[in-house]
This record gives structure tokens, C-alpha cells and sequence, in this order.
């Protein structure tokens, strides 16, 4: 695979790993992960609303009044 970055990403990179000493791959695999890893939680979070919220709609919706 090959990251195409731009200048200003890869100089965000190349700093970014330099304060932590860390390489800039360790750096962008850390970010790919972190980013993976949120996403999917999110996609989780979103599932489990959309089965259990109507089960739910009636008591939801007398508890707004």
C-alpha cells in the first residue's frame, strides 16, 4: 500500500513522530488503528439504537411531554 500525503501532512507527520520519537509509520499505523477502532465503535453504538430505540418510542416519546 502507498499513503500519498500532502506536503503539509507529511511535515504534520514528521513532527508528530519527532516529539514522541517514534517513526512516522508507527505514528500513521497508531492513527489508522485509532481511527478504525472509533469508527467502529460508533457504527456499533449506532445499531443498537436503531434496534432497541423503537422498542423503546412509546415510553421515550410520554417521558418528552
Amino acid at each position: 500500500m502507498t499513503l500519498r500525503l500532502t506536503d503539509e501532512e507529511t511535515e504534520a507527520l514528521r513532527d508528530r513522530a519527532a516529539r514522541e520519537n517514534r517513526s512516522m509509520q508507527e505514528v500513521a499505523r497508531v492513527a489508522v488503528r485509532e481511527y478504525v477502532e472509533t469508527h467502529n465503535q460508533a457504527e456499533l453504538l449506532e445499531r443498537v439504537l436503531d434496534s432497541e430505540l423503537p422498542r423503546y418510542s412509546d415510553a421515550l416519546r410520554r417521558l418528552g411531554e
